[in-house]
């Protein structure tokens, strides 16, 4: 079977994991709504934003922040399978890494788009309100979905790398604290001088500044373009070390 006709297959396969693993899933696409919540409500008063409404501030924050979470699951379901000894079938099927890897992601992506539309959709009920209009409303989701998949590329890296699925959820806490040190909740110039440097050039900022201009209205500058250099970095690196890691293990 060719790495073209098993794709579909491995990637309703991942879908119907995902859905079997209901407090993952309940986990990921409800906690991002939780925090929104959170930071709009108990924090978002002692935040200054300028004119903006915090939660027009916070949102595009929020959304990376569920797109980095729900990527995360990627690890441990890689990893899954890894060590339960499906891949040995697999390969009896003449199924390449690759298609196993884009099964995965392509599941994640699903997941995360859905977790992304119930963000949105809370965020409208709060008082959310953006003049990007509808392109750059769809621009700015083809931005969250390029982070998507190239966090979900490196989460797969990470599950062929772990030797185990609770090594593999370490994952979850670093990716879920990498929007913390960005603009996703406070603006960068409030920040220490030697954490702002991070906060600037790590790639959450440019993808959190590239949303939340498009979904505005208001100017994106650069940002679209870093942010989508980020993305097409992290993706090629992480499906090359992917495909690797994959003939490493399992030669």
């Amino acid at each position: 079977m060719s790495d073209v006709l098993a794709y579909p297959v491995l990637a309703a396969r991942a879908a119907r994991l995902s859905l079997r693993t209901v407090d993952a899933l309940f986990t990921a696409l409800l906690l991002p709504v939780m925090i929104m919540l959170l930071f709009v409500y108990l924090f978002g008063g002692a935040i200054q934003t300028g004119d903006t409404p915090y939660v027009v501030y916070a949102l595009p924050g929020v959304l990376v922040l569920c797109t980095a979470y729900g990527a995360s699951m990627t690890a441990p379901a890689v990893t899954s399978d890894m060590t339960a000894g499906i891949i040995d079938r697999f390969r009896s099927m003449d199924v390449g890494g690759r298609a196993l890897l884009a099964g995965h992601i392509t599941a994640g992506a699903v997941r995360n788009l859905a977790s992304v539309v119930l963000v949105v959709g809370a965020a409208l009920l709060i008082g959310f309100r953006g003049d990007g209009g509808a392109l750059g409303w769809l621009a700015a989701l083809g931005v969250l979905i390029a982070f998507i998949v190239a966090l979900s590329a490196l989460s797969a890296a990470v599950g062929l790398l772990a030797r185990s699925v609770e090594a593999a959820g370490g994952f979850t806490f670093a990716v879920l604290f990498l929007p913390y040190p960005s603009s996703a909740f406070v603006p960068v110039e409030t920040m220490p001088g030697w954490l702002r440097g991070f906060a600037e050039h790590q790639p959450c900022t440019p993808v959190i500044e590239a949303v939340r201009a498009l979904l505005t209205g208001a100017p994106a500058g650069s940002a679209p373009w870093i942010a989508l250099t980020w993305c097409g970095g992290i993706f090629t690196a992480s499906l090359a070390l992917g495909s690797w890691l994959f003939h490493r293990r399992t030669r």
